[in-house]
This record gives structure tokens, sequence and C-alpha cells, in this order.
């Protein structure tokens, strides 16, 4: 039985809101991320998340409208802070208590991002939604969500796949002999080129005590399940 997990980082990318469909957010994916947080706080644990921007804006668009780089990355943080406001209306509508924090200054619709406000916002068992990535360009949502989770003193981050078990050795759509790797080092991960997280988020977590946990999302006790204990799918983690 591994370690039961206090305080996570839960990652969500953008377009796990829209679901399958061709609209920007979907009320069934809506609703089903609502259950997987609803039973990680119902179970005891602490819960943020930081969310992507993909169902609103992606960096390939920006390249192909010959927009600079650095102004399609503010575009795709100001789409992060459109769907972290989303989540906390759906939340709240729903009876979970929730804050936006963002890392640009948009006071009228949230919060801005304060390291020891956050950490008390969990403590008083809100869920805290970080938007606007870390507000500068050139760094993902991944950098995000590992920088957060250090600064919050997160035990760990749980990236949740759309019907993928962890992480492979290659790639299971592909290869149908890819094996699940069930533990590995951020080293490893790094070393091999696997594809988790990006080489700058991964830097920040190899000096951390902050485990990353990779797991099918979709069943929401799948969620419960790891954060309770069990072992599934992939972790990742500096720990022997």
């Amino acid at each position: 039985m591994a370690k039961k997990y206090n305080r996570i980082l839960l990652k969500i990318s953008g377009e796990a809101l829209k679901g399958d469909g061709n609209e920007i957010y979907s009320k069934k994916f809506l609703g089903e991320i609502y259950d997987i947080v609803k039973k990680i706080t119902d179970s005891g644990t602490e819960v943020a998340i930081v969310v992507g921007g993909g169902n609103i804006w992606r960096g390939n668009l920006a390249s192909s409208l010959n927009i600079e780089r650095s102004c399609g990355d503010y575009m795709g943080m100001l789409a992060t802070i459109m769907n972290a406001e989303a989540l906390q209306s759906f939340f709240e509508n729903h009876g979970l208590e929730t804050r936006v924090m963002s890392a640009l200054h948009v006071n009228q619709v949230c919060e801005p991002y304060i390291q020891r406000r956050a950490i008390r916002h969990l403590e008083k068992k809100r869920i805290v939604i970080f938007a606007g990535g870390i507000g500068s360009p050139y760094f993902t949502t991944d950098t995000c969500a590992a920088l957060r989770a250090k600064e919050i003193n997160a035990d760990g981050i749980f990236m949740g796949k759309n019907g993928v078990e962890g992480v492979y050795d290659d790639d299971p759509r592909k290869n149908p002999n890819a094996k699940l790797i069930k533990k590995a080092s951020y080293q490893e991960i790094l070393a091999k080129g696997l594809k988790v997280m990006d080489a700058t988020a991964l830097g920040l977590l190899l000096d951390s005590k902050v485990d990353v946990r990779v797991f099918n999302m979709n069943t929401p006790e799948n969620a419960v399940r790891v954060v309770n204990g069990e072992d599934l799918g992939t972790l990742i983690t500096n720990s022997k």
C-alpha cells in the first residue's frame, strides 16, 4: 500500500472540459471532473487544480496566424482564466467552495496568486484553482503545476488521462506491445524522453518531495483509490 496523499494538485487539460464534441465546454465532462474532485475532498484530501486552455486557444493556432509567440502565450493564459472561472461556477453551483487565483492581475474576476493565501484557502478545505500560468510567456501549464505544487507543499501532482492507464515505454495507441511503467524517477523519465511533462516542469521536481501520479481518470473512483494509497497507474518520484 502506497502512502495516502493529504494535499494534491490535480492537472486538468483544457481539452478535458469540452469532451468529445466541438463545443468549448461539455456539461457532461464538467460534471465528471466535479465528481472526481468531490470524491477526493470527501476523503479528506485538500485539492488544488491547474487547468489548461487548449479548448479555447492553442499555440499552434498562434503560429499559423503569425501571432508573435509571447502574445500567443498571454492569450493562452487568458484562456486558462476563462476555464478556471467555468470550473469555479460549476463547482460552487454544486456546493463546493472554490477560489480562483491568477498569476495575471484580473482582480475583477479572481484573486491574485499569493502563496500563503493559497495555502490558507486549502487549510479551510476550499478548492483552489490556479490560472494564468506562472504569469510569464514561454512556460507551459506543466511548469505552472510543478511550481505551484512545490509552493503549496503538495504531496503529489495527479495527472488523469483519458482511457490510458499511465505512462508507457512507447505509444500504446501505435504499439500494442508497449509496456506500462509502474514506477520511475524523474531522472529516468527525462533520460528516456517520455512525454509526461515538459523538461522544465520535470527539472523543477528533481529536488522535490512531490510525486507525480499518472492514471486513468475515466472512472472517478480511481482518483480516490490513488489518493488513499492504491498503486494505480504510474508513480514518478524521488523516493526510494
